[in-house]
């Protein structure tokens, strides 16, 4: 395991809390699954006092169109959401259940759920854009083939944090990170699993990209790169912070990244580069659809 040297000396401050970034390994037995991502929290909490535990999209399944029917379940009832809820609750931490297929009226979702210390569930987010692409000779994939789109933001507070929720393919669309932002969110976690194709090319610059637009700290958790046949993860997760610099990035094995964030850097960042207040809303604004 990776530590951070915030972690190693033990600092904290008032205007920080500790992160942890899970890049689990996946595989088709979802109890084996379920059940290195509860490890892992639990590390987490225990050996590095982390407040918040971040787990990658589709931790509990194979990352398919063909696997999301069979390993879906219902929230919060679900043997996944039993499990994480058990987890926060015994070890005293927030847990982002990075992503699960969720199966509701007939439907599936590909949704992150929100799990607070005392084992309750805070939030869920069902991913709003959906992956649909198509570059020849290369990859093809279309989520909508299996899976609905959400309709709705997901922000929580931790430790005066504001943090706002998207999924994978979400960090493409500058809107929602935009839209985070006007709501005061100073951190954006992403769970996701970009694939060898677009990963090289764009998962990190995707992260500075929202980072530096928006002046808030950008995660994104992937899960641990596989091996052919199916759909092959770039891992590679990351931490960005509000400058657009990169302050940890994992290789493509399963490991974990620890890491104090200092919210005093998103308020420095926006008091010297003020672009919040000098956007000319008179002219254009980016606005959520649903309040109107």
């Amino acid at each position: 395991m990776w530590r951070s040297s915030a972690v190693r000396r033990g600092i904290r401050t008032m205007s920080s809390l500790r992160l942890a970034l899970v890049q689990l390994a996946v595989g088709e037995d979802k109890a084996a699954n379920i059940a290195r991502a509860i490890s892992f929290i639990e590390r987490a909490k225990q050996q590095e006092l982390a407040d918040i535990v971040t787990l990658p999209e589709c931790f509990n399944s194979p990352y398919g169109t063909s696997h999301f029917a069979k390993y879906a379940e219902s929230i919060p009832d679900g043997e996944t959401c039993v499990a994480l809820s058990g987890a926060a609750r015994r070890n005293n931490v927030y847990v982002i259940g990075g992503t699960i297929p969720e199966r509701d009226d007939g439907k599936l979702y590909n949704t992150c759920t929100i799990w607070a210390p005392d084992g309750k569930l805070v939030a869920k987010y069902r991913k709003m854009h959906l992956f649909d692409i198509d570059i020849k000779g290369k990859i093809t994939f279309r989520e909508s083939d299996s899976l609905s789109a959400g309709n709705s933001l997901t922000t929580f507070e931790v430790g005066g944090c504001k943090i706002g929720i998207g999924i994978c393919y979400d960090i493409r669309f500058e809107e929602l990170a935009r839209l985070y932002r006007n709501k005061g969110c100073q951190m954006l976690i992403y769970p996701g699993a970009f694939n060898m194709t677009t990963g090289p090319l764009h998962f990190s610059l995707l992260q500075r990209a929202r980072a530096n637009d928006n002046q808030l700290y950008v995660a994104c958790v992937s899960p641990a790169r596989g091996s052919p046949p199916g759909y092959v993860t770039w891992g590679h997760s990351q931490l960005t912070n509000p400058w657009g610099e990169i302050l940890h990035e994992l290789d493509a094995g399963e490991d974990m990244v620890v890491s104090d964030i200092d919210l005093k850097v998103v308020d420095e960042v926006r008091a010297q580069i003020p672009t919040f207040s000098q956007r000319r809303t008179d002219l254009y604004d980016t606005v959520w659809k649903q309040d109107v």
